[in-house]
């Protein structure tokens, strides 16, 4: 055989390895679970799809937008024409209100990322909005200490109430101090006489928050002036502050920036427990508008990432570069994720996925 039919053959060859591979194909990539009760519990809805590929389709991550949506799937390998499943639960307890989550799949199709989203409205019960005042502060009770703001556009105000009752045989003047510049709480009427009930209202001010995404912060309760900052006296709030593209022009979408990363996912390999390793990602622009990197949502602490650049024009490219410190971690295989938000108005959400193994 002469040189030329090798290099015919092994053409050929890698033609036909490049050619197997799966594809992950989704019948529905949304679901509207309507009006559902706060007090029903976990709301559920799976997912279905098929392999329309000619190798194995593996599912290598489910990750939802929010700690209120839990996902499981699908983890053995999937033959060509054959289904798996994604199952969605989303938890309404302490969340009134509509809701909007997306959950991202990471799999070895030829499209390596596939978005889901969920939606719907939590409604208060009617034993919810009655006497079932079980949380406790001091001689206070609530029904919730958990303030979920759900999105919130970066243009108008979001609110949340809570209801409070005083079951103690004197009067109460409750209060919240030191609160972050985008929070406003208020309690009416602002002295709880013995048996009343009133009204705590929380009010999100997005113009005066100055980071994107999640947001988390912890604000204690006052009771008469009287400072006790422990878990008792604790309020958790908590929000997700996001770009409104809605109301764009087509003008405005013909310019928008255009992100794109080619490349999601990074491997580096086996290393040794204590080693630190340093990797890069990519992000273009490749509309006309400046590319923002919003935010770099990680809540990995082994990892570091940082963008080389925030404002990327039109053409141009950004590093995002990722510092493993695998310092005191055990043996064993880590993949790791995180976000990059952007405002680009079709893709304003990045997924990466990071991984390692460690070995002595």
């Amino acid at each position: 055989m002469n040189k030329f039919s090798v290099l015919l053959l092994s053409l050929v060859f890698s033609l036909v390895a490049m050619a197997q591979k799966p594809q992950i194909h989704f019948e529905k990539k949304s679901y509207d679970f309507g009006k559902i009760n706060e007090n029903d519990g976990k709301a559920t809805h799976v997912f279905e799809f098929t392999n329309n590929g000619n190798a194995p389709l593996v599912v290598n991550k489910v990750q939802a937008s929010c700690g209120c949506t839990s996902p499981s799937w699908t983890k053995e390998p999937i033959e060509p024409g054959k289904k798996g499943s994604i199952t969605v639960t989303y938890n309404p307890a302490g969340r009134p209100g509509a809701f909007n989550k997306t959950i991202t799949v990471y799999s070895n199709s030829a499209e390596d990322q596939e978005r889901l989203t969920i939606q719907g409205e939590v409604q208060v019960s009617a034993a919810a909005s009655g006497s079932d005042f079980s949380v406790v502060v001091g001689d206070l009770r609530l029904k919730s200490k958990f303030v979920q703001m759900n999105n919130v556009e970066k243009v108008k105000n979001q609110v949340r109430i809570l209801d409070v009752q005083n079951t103690a045989k004197v009067a109460i003047k409750p209060s919240f101090e030191s609160l972050p510049p985008y929070l406003n709480v208020t309690v009416t009427p602002d002295i709880l006489k013995p048996n009343d009930e009133g009204k705590i209202t929380f009010t999100f001010n997005p113009k005066k928050c100055n980071v994107w995404g999640p947001v988390t912060d912890d604000v204690y309760m006052v009771l008469d002036g009287k400072r006790v900052f422990s878990d008792d006296y604790k309020f958790t709030v908590v929000g997700n502050l996001i770009e409104d593209f809605s109301k764009m022009t087509l003008e405005q979408k013909r310019v928008a920036p255009i992100s794109e990363a080619p490349v999601k996912s990074l491997s580096f390999g086996v290393i040794k427990s204590g080693q630190r390793k340093v990797g890069k990602f990519y992000v273009s622009n490749k509309g006309q508008n400046q590319l923002e990197i919003r935010r770099i949502i990680n809540n990995n602490p082994e990892l570091k990432v940082k963008s080389s650049k925030n404002s990327v024009k039109g053409g141009k490219t950004a590093d995002i570069i990722v510092d493993l410190d695998t310092k005191n971690m055990a043996e064993g295989e880590y993949t790791k994720s995180f976000t990059i938000q952007t405002n680009d108005p079709d893709n304003s959400y990045i997924g990466f996925i990071v991984s390692w193994v460690i070995k002595k």
